[in-house]
């Protein structure tokens, strides 16, 4: 087995995850089509390294990940759920969002939901960052280090919104290191005597 379905599956995977958050309708169904591809693409260069930190930092990473989409949907979901149940109903609550301090509280209960998924968001970023920089350490594609590492800082500053552009940015570098990589592991012997 060598790399050529891992670039395939990785390649591929990366663009699907970035054209699926601007493509309406099927964007959700491609991202979820790109992410399974790139799943499998990690899952192949671990297995071909020998080395199945890779695949484990990228499951931890992806769970981590998704996990923070759900917390916040809950979050704002129960918090509006229970709002408008708290209140009698939504008509009561259509009256009650004149009141500033159920605003406020709603408002807060959000952020909380927003900074629960900030801190798992960047957990999981930093996953990938250790994922990406072992699939560099054994393929000699040195994009996996710079794309983790624009990943991870994306991910901190994702609160002050200058992350989504630079998590914007390592998905297009994402794509270049998957479609860069070796057909064939390059040898650790030659790599040791230079």
């Amino acid at each position: 087995m060598t790399l050529s379905q891992a670039k395939m599956y990785g390649g591929i995977g990366a663009i699907l995850a970035l054209v699926g958050g601007v493509v309406p309708r099927l964007g959700s169904a491609l991202s979820i089509v790109g992410i399974v591809l790139i799943l499998l693409a990690v899952k192949e260069i671990s297995n071909e390294t020998g080395d199945e930190a890779i695949f484990k930092n990228y499951l931890i990473s992806f769970i981590l990940q998704i996990g923070a989409f759900l917390a916040l949907i809950i979050a704002i979901i129960a918090v509006l759920g229970t709002s408008i149940i708290a209140m009698g109903g939504p008509r009561a609550f259509e009256h009650e969002m004149q009141n500033f301090g159920a605003i406020m509280a709603i408002i807060g209960s959000i952020l909380v939901g927003f900074v629960i998924f900030w801190i798992m968001f960047s957990l999981g970023s930093y996953y990938l960052k250790k994922s990406y920089e072992l699939i560099a350490e054994h393929t000699d594609v040195d994009l996996f280090k710079t794309t983790g590492l624009l990943y991870f800082i994306g991910a901190l500053t994702a609160i002050i919104l200058i992350g989504l552009l630079i998590i914007f940015v390592a998905r297009i570098l994402e794509i270049v290191a998957y479609f860069s990589l070796p057909e064939e592991l390059p040898s650790k012997q030659n790599s040791v005597i230079v």
